[in-house]
């Protein structure tokens, strides 16, 4: 069943072939035989209640430095595509949010992935907050005076942008770190919004586990260790990615927010467990499905695409059905 597929992505000349998996998406669609069209965010508009998108029909290669070709420059009604995919990588700003309020537009008559609604409403540092009980002791807040109370009860404390991405910005102040202060100060006068404090989990030392999610369902995990000099586990701050075993308490997790995810149309989604516990709920533009395969693992974008394939099919039904 060939596909009118669009991707709204970062700039394609700019991605890591290697560990993206918007790219592993688009191989996956290539491979289907679906017909590809790619734009950046910068080139969505809505121009007398349609949704028109200027860019390009791709095709890709997977080889690093020339991976992509683009052919056929036009604008397109994005109502007329079957699936669009919503790609692009955080920052979660008011940018980002638009971008949902105009595809929300369009969907589920075009299926965007993910839901445009849930993304909106679901950021990652967000959208965690519903499962505390699953989740280190957290704070978020404005309040210097609160993160001061915080560190004395806990100790060992991380801070971090609310709506950061990438591992930027993270900071580990243990009691007697005389930098909280300024820190505080930092974080408070670059960004408007609060500031997420947790508990400083020292199981990070043997990973950060990326559990991914397929319509919710567990699909796959990798680990990330980070660098003897570093708190992140991020790859692209110098954590390395290793295979993961999960443990029943993985499992758990993924057991508890499956059934959220798939009601929220959060088709693709990556959890991350510290030691026993959830410290974020990824459905932006999650990664690690290349990863995962480098280890032998399944090939998720395949098992993605197998769902939105599906869900399409049965949106064509209900549109015959009316």
């Amino acid at each position: 069943m060939a596909l009118k597929v669009a991707f709204q992505m970062d700039p394609i000349e700019r991605i890591d072939i290697r560990g993206d998996s918007t790219f592993a998406l688009l191989l996956e669609a290539q491979w289907r035989g679906h017909d590809v069209f790619y734009y950046t965010p910068a080139n969505l508009s809505l121009r007398d209640g349609k949704l028109i998108a200027e860019g390009h029909s791709l095709t890709v290669e997977d080889r690093p430095g020339n991976h992509y070709r683009l052919a056929h420059p036009r604008s397109v009604d994005l109502a007329g595509y079957d699936v669009v995919y919503l790609r692009q990588d955080p920052p979660f700003d008011l940018a980002y949010i638009t971008t949902t309020h105009l595809l929300e537009r369009i969907h589920p008559g075009t299926l965007v992935v993910n839901d445009p609604v849930s993304v909106r409403n679901a950021p990652e540092k967000m959208f965690v907050l519903d499962f505390l009980d699953l989740m280190p002791p957290t704070l978020v807040t404005r309040s210097a005076d609160q993160i001061r109370a915080f560190r004395d009860k806990h100790k060992d404390i991380v801070v971090k942008p609310l709506y950061g991405n990438g591992g930027a910005a993270i900071f580990r102040i243990p009691l007697g770190d005389t930098n909280l202060n300024p820190l505080i100060e930092l974080l408070g006068t670059t960004f408007r919004e609060p500031i997420m404090v947790q508990r400083y989990l020292p199981e990070v030392r043997k990973g950060d586990k990326r559990i991914i999610l397929v319509d919710g369902e567990i699909a796959g995990a990798i680990n990330r260790v980070p660098a003897p000099d570093e708190t992140r586990s991020n790859l692209h701050v110098g954590g390395t990615a290793e295979p993961a075993t999960l443990t029943r308490r993985d499992k758990e997790i993924g057991a508890r927010l499956g059934p959220e995810l798939k009601r929220r149309g959060l088709i693709f989604a990556g959890i991350d467990v510290i030691g026993d516990y959830l410290t974020e709920i990824n459905v932006t533009s999650p990664t690690g499905i290349r990863q995962v395969a480098q280890f032998g693992g399944p090939d998720i974008a395949a098992m993605i695409w197998d769902v939105v394939e599906k869900k399409v099919k049965t949106e064509r039904r209900k549109g015959r059905a009316r």
